[in-house]
């Protein structure tokens, strides 16, 4: 129902404003609140700093087919922020050690109403991407819309 009414050149504009966003807000923490980011936070980032560039050059471009390389880094960067998230919460489960003594995974640096912390907002990050990604209309219906565009804007 939502895709009928919105074009794909919103929900790629609206999965790179959240990449910017996520971008922005872990330099925040890192570089002015000066929270040091454990192991599963540098995974996120890993998997997030590139999409601003990947999301952006699709946006400028009108690449909708870029889901296909997006959506297997979006829904492995949930999977990671959903695992910290769970293990800061539930530090019982955390059986893969994977941060050090010094910066644990398990600890909350930044808390807001008890449960969104830093990898709750990552996670949401990607989940979004993810959805906006998944309602992009793929196909040759698709094609003839981006071609007609095309030869609209040279025009």
């Amino acid at each position: 129902m939502i895709r009928k009414y919105l074009s794909n050149r919103l929900f790629l504009f609206f999965s790179w404003m959240i990449a910017v966003a996520a971008t922005f807000g872990s330099l925040y923490f890192s570089e002015i609140r000066h929270f040091i980011p454990c192991t599963l936070c540098w995974y996120q980032r890993i998997l997030m700093y590139p999409l601003v560039i990947i999301l952006g050059i699709a946006f400028f471009r009108k690449d909708f087919s870029i889901r296909k390389y997006v959506l297997p880094i979006s829904i492995l960067g949930f999977i990671i922020a959903s695992y910290h998230f769970t293990i800061q919460h539930f530090p019982n489960l955390y059986y893969v050690r994977t941060c050090s003594l010094a910066d644990p995974c398990t600890s909350q640096d930044f808390s807001v109403f008890g449960f969104v912390t830093i990898p709750f907002m990552s996670g949401t990050a990607f989940l979004l991407i993810t959805l906006s990604l998944l309602l992009l209309k793929t196909g040759s219906a698709n094609e003839k819309v981006l071609d007609e565009e095309r030869s609209n804007a040279k025009a």
